[in-house]
């Protein structure tokens, strides 16, 4: 059996790769570089998959002139928001299509390969809106694997497998957790200094997320919300 897994390297990624490599003896990942600001995400997406023992990881780059997005502009600033007004309108980093793209990609590997699954880490209850992310994409992009390919003509369709889509990031990190995932190894901040942020939209869904399961995250901040107190959680059991 083999899938294909989405691998950014966040936290998210990282929880669907280990909920994959339970199931799945064989393992293509696949991790795009298209004009990020930074690469930490991709450094993360390699060591996951190596702690991992994933069989294959392909990174593939994307021309990033296709996109016009807070994450890939050098001329644009990341904005920061309080954590109440994150998820209320589609926020500037949104980068146009990129999963219809990436799962695109994906597609054409798990055919050529066999594979019966694809894995994506997408969220849609605590997440910054993007549209991409939400249950009726991943049902209708299903439909365009079962009818698009020859595969699914055939019947032997192809399965897109979001297992977090309706968690929030407290049940994910508790997922994590309970699986062992490498959280040390991840990068979610949307921008690419030696320490995370503690300020972008990312950082606050991730800290909030860590908050509410207990668990102090393993990464070092610049700077912790005011909500946050690192004092009252308690490390990663399977990191201590």
């Amino acid at each position: 059996m083999r899938a294909v897994v989405l691998l950014s390297g966040g936290l998210d990624s990282c929880v669907s790769a280990c909920i994959a490599r339970k199931v799945y003896k064989n393992i293509t990942a696949l991790t795009f570089i298209y004009g990020q600001k930074h690469e930490r995400e991709v450094e993360s997406a390699r060591k996951i998959s190596q702690y991992l023992g994933i069989e294959e990881h392909r990174i593939v780059t994307i021309d990033p002139s296709l996109f016009v997005s807070a994450l890939v502009s050098q001329n644009e600033m990341i904005p920061e928001k309080k954590l109440n007004e994150i998820g209320k309108e589609i926020p500037p980093t949104y980068v146009p299509a990129r999963n219809i793209i990436f799962l695109a990609y994906a597609l054409a590997i798990a055919e050529s390969k066999d594979a019966d699954a694809i894995f994506i880490g997408a969220n849609a209850l605590d997440y910054s809106g993007y549209p991409d992310c939400r249950p009726e994409f991943i049902e209708a992009f299903q439909r365009v694997a079962d009818i698009g390919t020859k595969r699914g003509v055939e019947g032997r369709h192809i399965k897109i497998e979001s297992p977090l889509i309706n968690m929030t990031k407290k049940e994910i990190i508790e997922k994590g957790v309970e699986i062992k995932a490498p959280f040390h190894l991840t990068w979610s901040c949307y921008r690419g200094k030696v320490k995370a942020c503690g300020a972008c939209e990312s950082c606050l869904l991730r800290l909030k997320g860590f908050m509410d399961a207990g668990y102090l995250d393993p990464l070092p901040y610049e700077k912790y919300p005011e909500w946050y107190n690192p004092k009252d959680l308690v490390p990663l059991p399977f990191l201590s």
